[in-house]
């Protein structure tokens, strides 16, 4: 396919995103794309991971790896030493979503973590298989950026990949690249404070993370070998 339809950061909010697809991409034409952090937060995390797996395997979708999903991660490898940092991220709303069956409250954090990695095991191989970056022509899709002091942007760390804010953001990008990004709420970064995409001065990132879980919305943007063709908002 020669156009991507790439999608920002989704955070369980499943009606928007299904209501986005339905009305705005063609996967005839399109490949789907997703800037990461697909959990935690909104209403429906399990489920956003279960139509991510659907559309991968049906359309050949791409689901990048975003902040939230090594989150999870990280609790899941530490479930003491991450719960109330994970909890305080959105993470119970995932963490009840992936269970299948209710339990008891008085669990500790270890055996939450044992019934999880138990009861959603296809939904963990798949966030676990999740790539953290996408290069397509002159386009590269990450979810919070790359270190642009580099030589070569590739080289940079994975935690960077997913956490990195202002040094990227307000960095010159000399790599030939455009970057299309998610992670930080356009409103943090747009001067009137709105959810629109975002652009940097010389246009070379974009911003596409609308802030959907916290009353913003949800963007698809539509990108061509040679730009942005069309973008598409469904406010929350």
């Amino acid at each position: 396919m020669d156009k991507i339809f790439a999608v920002g950061d989704i955070h369980g909010e499943l009606a928007l995103f299904e209501s986005l697809l339905t009305t705005h991409w063609q996967p005839e034409k399109e490949r789907l794309l997703s800037v990461g952090d697909l959990i935690d937060r909104g209403p429906d995390p399990g489920a956003v991971i279960r139509k991510a797996m659907r559309l991968t395997r049906e359309h050949d979708a791409i689901f990048l790896r975003g902040n939230h999903e090594n989150m999870l991660l990280d609790w899941l490898a530490e479930p003491n030493e991450k719960m109330m940092y994970y909890i305080s991220q959105g993470g119970m709303e995932t963490i009840e979503s992936l269970l299948k069956h209710k339990h008891d409250a008085k669990m500790t954090p270890g055996e939450l973590a044992r019934c999880v990695e138990e009861e959603a095991a296809a939904e963990l191989a798949f966030i676990r298989e999740r790539p953290y970056y996408y290069e397509w022509g002159d386009f590269v899709f990450v979810h919070a950026g790359v270190d642009l002091t580099l030589a070569d942007w590739k080289e940079t760390s994975k935690h960077d990949m997913v956490w990195i804010r202002e040094p990227f953001q307000e960095g010159t990008n000399k790599t030939g690249k455009t970057f299309v990004v998610g992670h930080t709420p356009t409103e943090a970064l747009n001067p009137d404070g709105s959810p629109a995409i975002w652009y940097n001065a010389d246009r070379s990132i974009i911003d596409i993370d609308g802030g959907a879980v916290f009353g913003g919305a949800l963007h698809g943007v539509v990108i061509g070998m040679n730009g942005i063709e069309q973008t598409y908002t469904k406010k929350a």
